[in-house]
């Protein structure tokens, strides 16, 4: 599996920008690539400084189209289509969390680096049906905060940001992931105070 990995990476480095796009498109969507993106990412930016913005936004773009892509697989196939490919009680849980916590169960997982489940909450949010808009937000500032963060790593660190990346991606990915939930914390109690009877008075 390792070399088949390095092999894509190869491949998409060779192909350059494009190879990026391509690389987080199957990798948000119907196939896994893990940490391929953050990788490729890293080495292009060393390469090119100038282009980080640029290299960020392409990742984002193509992982967005490719949570899309599975997003309307699940809003149409349903609770019944998720069912049938995740274990009973993962599919409870999740479906839970969603609805609970809405865009703080995409942007979390988002910004988290692999193992973190991710696209089980892509799935879920299209059965439960979070209105696109909404979606394509919430991935989207996921996404370029955590390929702009690697790009200013790869422009600090140099070929070092690849093993600070690797040492620290899980305390990093925590970091990120706990503002995440502060700022949406704060943001569900402002929406609940907002509309609780009390507060029109």
């Amino acid at each position: 599996m390792k070399r088949f990995l390095a092999g894509i990476q190869t491949a998409a480095a060779a192909m350059g920008a494009p190879g990026l796009f391509i690389i987080a498109y199957l990798d948000s969507s119907f196939l896994s690539f893990p940490e391929v993106n953050d990788i490729l990412i890293v080495g292009m930016v060393m390469q090119h400084p100038h282009r980080l913005l640029y290299y960020a936004l392409l990742s984002t773009i193509g992982s967005v189209l490719g949570c899309l892509s599975i997003y309307f697989v699940a809003r149409k196939g349903g609770e019944a289509f998720i069912r049938k490919r995740f274990k009973e009680h993962h599919v409870d849980r999740g479906l839970a969390l969603v609805q609970k916590y809405g865009l703080l169960m995409l942007i979390v997982p988002a910004l988290l680096p692999p193992p973190a489940p991710f696209k089980i909450f892509v799935l879920l949010a299209g059965v439960v049906a979070i209105p696109v808009w909404q979606f394509v937000t919430a991935i989207f500032v996921a996404r370029i905060v955590r390929y702009g963060g690697e790009g200013l790593l790869a422009v600090w660190y140099g070929e070092r940001a690849v093993t600070f990346l690797h040492d620290h991606a899980g305390v990093i990915g925590l970091g990120l992931a706990g503002l995440a939930l502060v700022v949406g914390g704060a943001w569900i109690l402002w929406q609940r105070r907002a509309s609780s009877p009390s507060s029109s008075r």
